[in-house]
């Protein structure tokens, strides 16, 4: 699945504001009904996670583990996936698997 991204910051805020939240140890997730034909996935990684590097590595794990599943999950949704900081330290494998818990969690898999 190619991720087509969220990119304005008014788009975070409804998915924050209007989406249901579900969360493990690693991730949470957002998640919104877009009326769309696709899903549009954002991802956020804070400072708390860790300097630039380790944020974008994690920011990297997320997407690559969203656009090897994201076919696996129902369409027309819009994703905001937030890292704790707790992610930092974990594996591409650790990543993967607490994508797809809070997915389930969440009720998205088609």
């Amino acid at each position: 699945m190619k991720v087509i991204s969220l990119h304005k910051g008014t788009e975070f805020s409804d998915v924050y504001h209007y989406g249901k939240s579900k969360a493990n140890r690693t991730l949470v997730m957002y998640v919104k009904d877009n009326g769309l034909t696709y899903n549009r996935i954002g991802i956020s990684v804070s400072k708390k996670v860790g300097n630039s590097v380790v944020r974008h590595r994690v920011r990297r794990l997320i997407k690559e583990s969203l656009r090897l599943n994201g076919d696996r999950f129902r369409i027309g949704l819009d994703i905001v996936v937030i890292a704790r900081g707790t992610a930092k330290d974990r594996t591409y494998e650790e990543i993967s698997g607490a994508v797809m818990h809070v997915a389930g969690l969440s009720g998205i898999m088609a």
